[in-house]
């Protein structure tokens, strides 16, 4: 199957064509990691996810969200030496 990650900014719009899911999800993180604005991701039947979602449909839990917001992500102490 083939999917197609879709980006917009302001002025424009991007669009990068995967045939892994994994690389799809990957590349669309990595575009609103960067600033981009609205990025979806389609499958060849149409249907249009957000990265995020995709990788809970995958993996399950909410922890790209939780890696995301570091108000409720849990503290990591540092190992001392």
């Amino acid at each position: 199957m083939n999917f197609t990650v879709i980006a917009r900014t302001q002025s424009s719009e991007t669009i990068f064509h995967h045939a892994s899911l994994l690389n799809a999800i990957s590349q669309g993180m990595s575009l609103s990691a960067s600033g981009n604005a609205d990025v979806r991701i389609a499958d060849g039947d149409g249907l249009s996810r957000t990265p995020a979602e995709l990788f809970r449909r995958m993996f399950g839990g909410s922890s790209v969200e939780r890696a995301c917001n570091p108000a409720t992500s849990s503290i990591v102490e540092p190992i001392a030496a």
